[in-house]
């Protein structure tokens, strides 16, 4: 390590003691991350030991492994039992389930019996990142009465910034901002300022549900409750933003071809990751030796007219390319909720007219090719040069044509399946475009060049 690397660090740190608040605990995180193995824990334990659970959450998760695994049994206990609830939880679901028994005998109790809990919960629900500190008043209280119990019972975190009512037997009945505490009379009854308006999560409810609850009412924080509305935590805007970066990190790996991974790449066991990614390159396999056959049943027309076979790149990867294309917009649509499966009319309707249109402009382009390269003398195709215009011409937009709507329709079609329309990826939609693409281009090259080059 380079020693201007350690002065950063050193003054990093030294600002940091003196003067907590002008150094934000991310900010020493990106350094912890680029440190070298050998001195991330000996840094890391130079921060005070208050400090260090915050610094904790903003780390890599790889470098969260580094550090907890080369720290004694009772400082590891005293950093995951001062977590936030839900940093806890989400330390605990991305490691390895075989760790996950050694780290949860490290917490106290309480925030063993809860974590466990929260971890008999589906992967998929809002049990997953809940953050169980949350501040409770009752509706009787005045509003200096409700101050005294926020001071006594609760430290300051983000949780804060929103306070829960509850009634006599815990169940939630109106939430409010610290703000309207803040700026009503200290005498006023709690009672007297409720709107009884509030929106809540079901502790069974997907993340998926609380991202699009989150979105239409635009809140920071939304409490879950159980079925008889007792409240149990919150979930915080923080939160949704890590898990919308989750789904979108799986909806990538699937465009990619290949399954969802449950771990961080650095936590993924090595042969998990080989049959994460194998299974759809079998299948992706399979479907391209499909395209050998198609070439082979056309094997007579290719001796033919060999100059067909030089064009097949051309076209062929045409076809793929505007059917991811359709994929990527029509899934993205649908994971927006702009369309539908009713939709799935004007979507085809739209796309083939879409598909006609961009079809003729790359077979204009592709018979503008021919025309210059023959007239310009830089490649010789031949007396039927024209005629094998047309044929690239007309087999670009029936091929493009067909790519846009298969791209476009096979999303709505899993969807309806109730399967997730991301699997329908880019290199699934172009091996098929590939073997259907073969089948039109040599069908309108029969037709055309019958009695002149076939």
């Amino acid at each position: 390590m380079e020693n201007n690397s350690i002065t950063t660090w050193d003054e990093i740190i030294s600002l940091f003691r003196k003067a907590p608040e002008q150094v934000h605990p991310g900010e020493l995180a990106k350094v912890l991350d680029e440190l070298p193995e050998d001195v991330l824990l000996q840094s890391f334990s130079e921060l005070d030991r208050e400090v260090q659970p915050v610094v904790f959450t903003y780390l890599d998760t790889q470098v969260q492994d580094e550090v907890i695994e080369g720290m004694s049994n009772e400082a590891a206990a005293y950093l995951l039992d001062h977590l936030e609830s839900d940093d806890r939880m989400n330390f605990f679901h991305n490691l390895m389930p075989a760790l996950r028994g050694r780290y949860l005998g490290l917490l106290n109790e309480k925030n063993r019996t809860v974590t466990q809990d929260l971890l008999g919960y589906p992967a998929d629900s809002v049990a997953r990142i809940i953050n169980t500190d949350f501040a409770t008043i009752t509706a009787d209280m005045t509003i200096e009465q409700a101050f005294d119990r926020l001071r006594r019972l609760h430290r300051d975190t983000e949780a804060i910034n929103t306070i829960y009512i509850e009634d006599d037997a815990g169940r939630l009945v109106d939430d409010m901002p610290l703000r309207r505490l803040v700026l009503n009379a200290p005498h006023k009854k709690i009672a007297d300022i409720m709107d009884h308006n509030y929106e809540a999560l079901n502790i069974k409810d997907t993340k998926e549900t609380a991202v699009n609850k989150f979105k239409e009412y635009d809140r920071i924080t939304l409490p879950v409750v159980n079925d008889d509305n007792i409240m149990l935590g919150i979930i915080t805007v923080d939160d949704i933003l890590d898990v919308m970066e989750q789904k979108d990190t799986a909806e990538v790996q699937k465009f990619g071809g290949m399954e969802e991974l449950d771990y961080p790449y650095f936590k993924t066991p090595f042969f998990s990751l080989i049959q994460k990614r194998a299974g759809w390159l079998i299948v992706l396999f399979l479907g391209e030796m499909f395209t050998a056959t198609a070439m082979a049943h056309f094997e007579e027309e290719i001796a033919s007219a060999v100059v067909l076979a030089l064009f097949i790149p051309l076209v062929i990867s045409s076809g793929g390319n505007s059917g991811s294309q359709a994929a990527t917009l029509i899934i993205r649509a649908m994971a927006l909720k702009e369309i539908t499966i009713r939709h799935w009319w004007y979507v085809m309707r739209r796309e083939v007219l879409s598909g006609l249109l961009l079809g003729v402009i790359l077979g204009a382009i592709g018979f503008f090719r021919i025309l210059l390269w023959q007239k310009m003398h830089w490649f010789n195709y031949g007396d039927h040069w024209l005629l094998l215009a047309f044929t690239i011409f007309c087999s670009l937009i029936g091929i493009v044509m067909w790519g846009t709507l298969s791209g476009s329709m096979i999303p709505i079609f899993l969807k309806k399946m109730k399967i997730d329309p991301a699997t329908s990826s880019a290199p699934f939609v172009a091996t098929m475009v590939d073997v259907t693409g073969l089948i039109i281009y040599f069908s309108i090259a029969a037709v055309i060049l019958k009695g002149s080059l076939l």
